[in-house]
């Protein structure tokens, strides 16, 4: 929940934000966030599925081959992060709930 409210700080509305949060594709995304989602869960559910055509998927939107590097870097940073901070019981500041 508090990755919702950074996209909140970047000016994202609360229908993308809940969308997301609800597992949903917003109604309103861009056609090239309509793909970054499906790569994002997949990357993230089962990496070990990822194939040469999930990167083809993103570059037909228009992604450069730098742009899916850091969308790919972002994504697993975050899964890192989470995973680490799950992994060692951390919890969440009040704030953030």
């Amino acid at each position: 929940m508090h990755h919702g409210e950074g996209l909140r700080r970047t000016g994202a509305d609360q229908t993308f934000i809940a969308s997301l949060i609800e597992k949903n594709i917003p109604e309103n995304a861009t056609e090239r966030e309509k793909n970054i989602v499906p790569y994002a869960r997949k990357l993230t559910s089962t990496p070990y599925l990822c194939t040469r055509k999930d990167v083809e998927q993103l570059r037909s939107v228009g992604f450069s081959d730098k742009a899916i590097l850091q969308i790919n870097l972002v994504i697993n940073y975050f899964n890192y992060v989470n995973r680490l901070a799950d992994g060692l019981g951390v919890e969440l500041e009040e704030y953030w709930e």
